[in-house]
This record gives C-alpha cells, sequence and structure tokens, in this order.
C-alpha cells in the first residue's frame, strides 16, 4: 500500500474527571494534553472521561446533524438554507465538496479523540485502570472508527505511532487502511473486548455498558456484511476485494449481527422500551432507560452543559443545537387584534419549549414524510411523537402581546391563548374545501369554513413551513411565566442510540438470510416496536392526555412478509430526524431508489412540486475527505488526488 501523509491534530477537549460520588461527569476545562500526561493515573482517567465530551462535537452540532439527513427522504433544505443545506441536498442551488461537505466535524473530533483512546488503552494497566474503564475506551475507538469507515470508507488506522496506538507528536504521515482493514482490525477486536469487560449497568448516567457494545458490534457486523454483499455494485476506496480476511462471507456476518442484537434483547441489564414513544422523547424523561448513548447537556449548570451560555449560543460545538435546523418560522404566525382583520400580531412567538424553540428552517420534511412514511396518523402514536402538527396562540408569555384577550384567525373567527393558531392536517380528506386568502404572506395556509385556524394539508407542505421536530425540540427549566430564552442553549441530551434500535439490526439481519430464533423472526421483532408504538399516553396534536391502545391494529397491520424497503421504513417511523437515515440508506444501497426524487411546495406556495435529485453511486456513497485536512498534507497534488476519495 502506499504510504501517504495526513496530519494528526490533538484538539483542544473539554476535559473531565470521574466522581464516585455523583450521577454526572464533572467537567474540568483543559486546553491541551502533555504526552507524558498519560503515564499519571489522573492523565488516564482524565483522557477517557474526555471521550463522553468529545461526543458534543458531533452529536447536536446542527451542520454535522445536517449532512446525516438532508438529501434522504426525511429531510431537504428549507426556505432559510444556505449552501451547507443545498450542497447536501443535492439538488437545486449546490454541489458537495471537500470544502463544503459538513462530514468535516466528525473527521475533525473523531481522530484526536481515537488517539486518545489508544493512550489510555495503552497505559491504563499501569496505572492501576481497571478492565471495566479500559473497556469504554475501547468502545469510544471502535465508535469513532465505525462512523468513519460508513462516511470516508477506510481511514487510517495508524496516526503516527503504529497501528492503533498512541501518537505522542504531530506528524505528516500515515496510510489509509481499506475498508475490511478498518472493520477487523480496528472495530471489530474493540468492540468484542468491549462487550465482555464492560458492566451491565452503567457505572455513572450516560457511561458505556456492555448493551451499548452489543449495539454497536451488531450493527458494525451488519454494515460490513452489507458492504461484502455489495448488491448494487458501489465502488469501494481505497480500492480493495470485497473479500473478508478472516475468510467469512456476507451471510456469516448478517448472522453474527442477529446473534449479537438479540443477546442483547435478552440480557438488557438496566436497559429495555418506555411504555409509549411518546415516553422516549419528552423532555422531562431524558436519559431514560432506552437511551444507550447520549451527548449530555443541563441546564443545571453552565459548566457542566459544556460552557454554553444559557441566555444567547451562536450555533457553534459543543452546543446543541440540531433542532434550530428543523424548526419552522412559527413566530411569522400572524393573528389580527381586531375583529376585522386589521392590526397583525404575531400570536405564536419563539418559546423555549419542546414544542418552538428558535426557527433557523434550513432543514424541511417532504411530502412522502407525511403521506408515506407517517400515513398511519390514528392508530400510530409515532407521527405524533415525532412532530409538532398544531401550533397554539401563546402571546400571552409576551410583554408586548399580554394584555391582548383574545385575537382573530382564520374566518376572522376569535381565539385565545392555547387555541389553535396553525394546524397540519393528517390527510387530504379536507383538501377540496380549503381556501387561500390573500394576504398571508409566505405561510401558505388555507382556511376552512368554521374553523378559526389555518391550515395546511400534507401535500401542501411547503420549505417556510411544515411540523416541526417535537422529539428533539427545546427545553429548559429556566422560562418562568414567560418565553424564556429561546436563543439561548438547548439544555437538552442528544440522543446517539437507543435499546429499540436492537429489534431492528436484528430484524433487518434477518430479511438479509440469518437464522432465527422461535419468536424473533424478522416481522415478530418489527411487532414489539409496532406494538409499542399502538400505546397512546398523551396527544401532542390535541395537547393532552389520550390512553387508547391501538396495538392489534398495528400488528394486524404488518405485512407478513418482511423486506428490506418494509424494514427501513420502520426505521423511519422509529428514529425519523435523529440523524440514522443516510446512513441506512448507504448501507443498503437503497438512497436512490428511496430518495432519488421528492416532492415540496416553495415557501409560500400550497402547489407540490417534484425535485431530482443528482446521487452518483461511484462518488457519493462516499463523504470527500475534507479539504482543510488535504492542504495539511506533505505530499505531491498527484498524491494529494490520490488520497481523496473519486470524484471529488
Amino acid at each position: 500500500m502506499k504510504k501517504i501523509n495526513i496530519k494528526v491534530l490533538m484538539g483542544a477537549l473539554m476535559m473531565l474527571f470521574l466522581s464516585a460520588c455523583s450521577d454526572i461527569l464533572k467537567e474540568q476545562p483543559r486546553a491541551t494534553y502533555e504526552p507524558g500526561f498519560f503515564t499519571t493515573k489522573e492523565g488516564v482517567q482524565s483522557g477517557l472521561t474526555s471521550m463522553y465530551a468529545h461526543l458534543r462535537y458531533i452529536y447536536g452540532q446542527g451542520y454535522y446533524y445536517n449532512i446525516t439527513l438532508t438529501g434522504t427522504d426525511e429531510y431537504t433544505w428549507a426556505n432559510s438554507a444556505d449552501g451547507n443545506f443545498k450542497d447536501a441536498d443535492m439538488t437545486s442551488g449546490g454541489t458537495m465538496t471537500p470544502s463544503t461537505s459538513r462530514a468535516d466535524v466528525l473527521w475533525g473530533a473523531a481522530f484526536p479523540n481515537i488517539n486518545t483512546a489508544s493512550g489510555v488503552i495503552e497505559n491504563a494497566e499501569a496505572v492501576g485502570l481497571v478492565p471495566s474503564l479500559i473497556a469504554e475506551a475501547r468502545f469510544f475507538r471502535a465508535f469513532d472508527y465505525f462512523q468513519l469507515v460508513q462516511t470516508f470508507g477506510g481511514v487510517p488506522l495508524d496516526l503516527g505511532g503504529g497501528v492503533l496506538k498512541f501518537n505522542k507528536s504531530t506528524v505528516r504521515s500515515s496510510v489509509r487502511n481499506t475498508v475490511p482493514e478498518v472493520y477487523t482490525k480496528g472495530i471489530f477486536p474493540d468492540l468484542k473486548q468491549a462487550v465482555i469487560d464492560l458492566p451491565d449497568a452503567p457505572r455513572i448516567v450516560g457511561a458505556a455498558t456492555k448493551t451499548v457494545a452489543r449495539l454497536y458490534l451488531a450493527k458494525a457486523y451488519l454494515t460490513y456484511a452489507w458492504w461484502l454483499q455489495n448488491p448494487n455494485n458501489v465502488p469501494t476506496y481505497p480500492a480493495a476485494a470485497r473479500t473478508d480476511p478472516d475468510g467469512h462471507d456476507a451471510a456469516w456476518y448478517f448472522k453474527q449481527a442477529y446473534d449479537v442484537a438479540t443477546e442483547a434483547i435478552a440480557s438488557p441489564g438496566t436497559f429495555g422500551l418506555q411504555p409509549t414513544y411518546y415516553r422516549v422523547h419528552l423532555a422531562q424523561n431524558d436519559r431514560n432507560n432506552e437511551i444507550l448513548l447520549l451527548a449530555d447537556h443541563t441546564n443545571a449548570s453552565e459548566q457542566y452543559n459544556g460552557g454554553i451560555s444559557f441566555s444567547y449560543a451562536n450555533g457553534e460545538a459543543p452546543d446543541n443545537f440540531a433542532s434550530w435546523m428543523v424548526t419552522p418560522q412559527m413566530e411569522n404566525l400572524r393573528s389580527a387584534k381586531n375583529s376585522d382583520g386589521t392590526g397583525a400580531t404575531s400570536s405564536v412567538p419563539r418559546e423555549a419549549v419542546q414544542w418552538g424553540g428558535r426557527p433557523w428552517t434550513r432543514m424541511a420534511p417532504p411530502i412522502g414524510v407525511f403521506t408515506k412514511t407517517f400515513a398511519d396518523k390514528t392508530n400510530d402514536s409515532r407521527y405524533d411523537g415525532t412532530f409538532t402538527s398544531v401550533y397554539r396562540g401563546n402571546w400571552n408569555k409576551s410583554a408586548s402581546t399580554a394584555s391582548i384577550n383574545v385575537m382573530y384567525n382564520a374566518n376572522k373567527m376569535p381565539v385565545y391563548v392555547g387555541d389553535a393558531i396553525l394546524s397540519f392536517l393528517p390527510d387530504e380528506t379536507l383538501a377540496g374545501s380549503t381556501t387561500y386568502p390573500s394576504g398571508l404572506g409566505n405561510i401558505g395556509a388555507g382556511q376552512i369554513p368554521g374553523r378559526a385556524d389555518y391550515v395546511i394539508s400534507p401535500r401542501a407542505i411547503n420549505r417556510q413551513y411544515y411540523p416541526g421536530l417535537w422529539k428533539i425540540g427545546t427545553y429548559r427549566t429556566d422560562n418562568g411565566t414567560g418565553l424564556g430564552t429561546p436563543n439561548g442553549s438547548t439544555c437538552r441530551p442528544f440522543d446517539i442510540a437507543k435499546f429499540s434500535e436492537l429489534y431492528l439490526v436484528a430484524a433487518e439481519a434477518a430479511v438479509q438470510g440469518a437464522t432465527t430464533k422461535a419468536g424473533q423472526s424478522a416481522r415478530e421483532l418489527i411487532n414489539v416496536l409496532r406494538a409499542r408504538a399502538g400505546k397512546w399516553s398523551f396527544s401532542n396534536a390535541e395537547n393532552k392526555a389520550k390512553v387508547e391502545d391501538h396495538s392489534a391494529e398495528m400488528i394486524a397491520a404488518t405485512p407478513a412478509t418482511i423486506d428490506i424497503n418494509y424494514v427501513l421504513a420502520e426505521r423511519s417511523r422509529e428514529f425519523f430526524g435523529e440523524g440514522y437515515r443516510w446512513f441506512d440508506l448507504v448501507r443498503t444501497q437503497k438512497w436512490e431508489e428511496i430518495a432519488g426524487t421528492y416532492e415540496i411546495a416553495d415557501a409560500g406556495s400550497h402547489s407540490a412540486k417534484t425535485f431530482t435529485r443528482t446521487i452518483n453511486k461511484a462518488v457519493h456513497y462516499l463523504r470527500p475527505i475534507p479539504q482543510g485536512q488535504i492542504d495539511r498534507l506533505d505530499m505531491s497534488d498527484v498524491e494529494k488526488a490520490a488520497y481523496q476519495n473519486p470524484g471529488y
């Protein structure tokens, strides 16, 4: 293999210290690492716990969030989008390049953490760190390599000190290993050892466990099996035969994925499924037992939140600002102060609550999300537990409008605080009776006789107004009786891994031919989640408790034969907007088939248009190596071109 150069930088990370008497990771800022620091117990412990802080620089980071979703069937660019989002969408107005791809976020955060993990692993035993703590470093090294290999293809295992060795100095030489080498040398061994050594219960809230290691081992087996199978002949880079160094075929790895995932389901430790889908994402129930891994944030302390100001945030890591990207500009909704329709006033000002937050409006869900993915909005609670589909008047919380008792909305009908101002209709049943009066600006909404709320039907979803992503929305505990500080930090953890995914990983492996166990066929595994989805405890749309059980209907509607497209549809219903989708479509090589075209209306319009994405399987199934990395390489232009992924 040709030797080429790469500069591995040790970035400034937030350092953390272990605390046996607390249930959170207490943080102490430290600007840089000295290599000798890792030969001390304090250094090894600090390096270990810094790995949890590094998650904040990836997950909840709005621009990386964009690269995982925009351009799929879950999101396209929204009205306020800039090039970051139009480039990722690959339709009108943008083309992804090494300079514009925001996959640079992952590259920049993962490699310093991998090097830190190697330093911990090499020095931990000498300073008396127990195997369970060393296993946390192994988990994170494998975790980062797994994210990197899915995104970029083969990546370096040698960061300057040797393969999987701690690099003590800045270097400019390394080798891009092949995909099989990254999996068999850098991912599988660490995860298998982590499964052995990690505890069943987390030592502290959010810490790595045997269950999360099993999930990622199963996902890695599953992804590698697809890579070996390569059903649509997608090229790989660096060029390598689609053969396994250990002599196994795709079927063997699908079986391993199934076995590991079902073993985790059978031995969950302290984890399990929440009773309803709504409870999984309710902000007041964050850090529940379904969450296996998270990038943590808190409203209890600015320091422990990552040092981000509670009053105003700039949209930069390590803050969690992903929800801003998918929040529509509800503050532009206008109702009238006067019964004749005059005196237009904002009736839904931005508020630091889960349905609201800061509306950057960079990403919009296409129409197919509402007509196909979430077609069943009656039995399946996941639509209601995913989106804000009704925006209600909250003008009483704004000082400028607090004295107004009543406003006038659609059809000049009166609305009061808490009433619906804008509703997204569940289907097209009422579309024929909807009219579109002038003077509504760029809302694109209509009105229906006898209703005081403006309405948008699924086929009138536009790039300006669409259901917001309730499940990851803002939550603060310091709002008081007002609007709070919606321009400040989100202060919620960003969920990275869930216990529920084990069922869908096992189901996917079963669809791909893995021999199943009694009671755990693909259909039976999927029906565990579908049955849960049929159980309602609260309705976001109605803003009130709703105790109903439609599990039987959900199970009856599951196809007798499950194929990969159905698994992918269930994955979208279960994990919509959580950063899974690009990886899912690339892994299964279904990107063009499922997301090659989409429909959405322009801002201010209610007429859907069809858009086609330009997806080149020889290029776009890998993200480009960031241009900043290429520029730092100490090599010739020809060698730099060889280092970059083809087509970029």
